[in-house]
């Protein structure tokens, strides 16, 4: 199969392709995504294979704006309106009770079984078109193989999906950088099954109360969310995720580390910090927006055969740091380093 590069300007050509039930990489503002028609089963079963996806992980379905909410979902509580005009288009998932009577509806393959959907509008213009065009929900996870740091270019989409797919849509870099934050509105209080670029502060300030599910924050709790029980995200080397409260004491832990095979990925003016070292700058501590926007794409850059290990400095929990916190630790196999 000869995988098409397709430009913005060609969404009616990746709309069709959907809709025939091929598969094609599309942008969005978080990384970007896998797509087919939701509606096609066959279509949505190609995703699973040609990432190798776990079958029992759900695919978030994505959708032109809040009124497809009430054609995929039922029992929408209020605070679903509230949080999509607020935050949709964006990067947040809401977790809502699927509709499984008339058709067309959303078919188990695309809920792994379950009795509940995750929705989102992302908010990209040249893949809301195509969904518009389309018109069909595109179930679409990350667009990488499973396992592997997340796509945020066209570029990681060819490199892991060409041959295998119909199409990728080139939208350009990815600007948030992370998937979508996951919200579950089935229980009460709300809770983050998966933190992103929407914070737990944002999700607060809107909804008052707000939880994180126990498997984000207690070590040895399984998850709700099927998909975040897995490792992913992660390059071919270890990756040692070190939390310490100056740079200092991250270079000192470096300089202990033999510099045969060894990459660094640390913060923004500290490139010159680790001499006979692979060095990776991600972004600024201060503001973790950066760091996540980059995180993945250097992963991806450091996933060469002669990087047999990688030590990065871990950020704070706050905002969107929780996110890029909770990516390194999956990369990593959920060991953090303090020091």
């Amino acid at each position: 199969m000869n995988t098409l590069l397709l430009n913005p300007g060609e969404a009616e050509k990746a709309a069709s392709i959907l809709r025939s039930g091929g598969l094609v990489a599309l942008p969005t503002e978080t990384v970007y995504g896998l797509g087919a028609s939701a509606l096609k089963e066959d279509a949505v079963k190609r995703i699973f294979e040609v990432k190798g996806r776990p079958q029992d992980n759900p695919l978030i379905i994505h959708v032109a704006g809040p009124e497809a909410l009430g054609e995929w979902c039922e029992e929408v509580p209020e605070r679903a309106y509230t949080l999509a005009d607020r935050f949709w288009p964006g990067p947040l998932t809401l977790v809502l009770r699927c509709r499984k009577t008339g058709e067309p509806h959303i078919p188990d393959r695309v809920t792994a079984g379950l009795d509940t959907v995750a929705v989102r509008c992302p908010d990209h213009p040249a893949t809301l078109e195509v969904i518009r065009l389309a018109g069909v929900p595109v179930a679409a996870p990350s667009a990488n193989l499973s396992g592997k740091p997340s796509t945020t270019t066209a570029i990681h989409c060819l490199h892991d999906l060409q041959g295998k797919v119909e199409a990728v849509l080139d939208g350009g870099p990815c600007r948030v950088g992370l998937e979508s934050t996951i919200l579950d509105l089935t229980v009460s209080p709300p809770r983050i099954l998966r933190p992103g670029g929407v914070t737990l502060e944002q999700l607060r300030e809107c909804l008052g109360e707000v939880e994180l599910d126990r498997g984000l924050v207690q070590p040895g709790e399984t998850p709700k969310a099927p998909g975040m029980k897995y490792r992913h995200y992660a390059p071919s080397a270890e990756l040692t995720l070190v939390r310490c409260g100056d740079a200092e004491t991250f270079r000192r832990f470096a300089e202990s580390v033999p510099d045969e095979g060894t990459a660094v990925l640390c913060w923004l003016g500290e490139e010159r910090d680790y001499p006979g070292k692979r060095v990776l700058a991600y972004g600024r501590g201060d503001e973790p927006e950066t760091l996540a926007a980059h995180v993945f794409a250097a992963l991806r850059e450091l996933d060469t055969p002669d990087i047999r290990r990688i030590l990065v400095r871990c950020p704070g929990e706050d905002g969107v740091g929780l996110a890029v916190v909770n990516r390194l630790k999956k990369a990593a196999g959920g060991k953090i380093l303090c020091l």
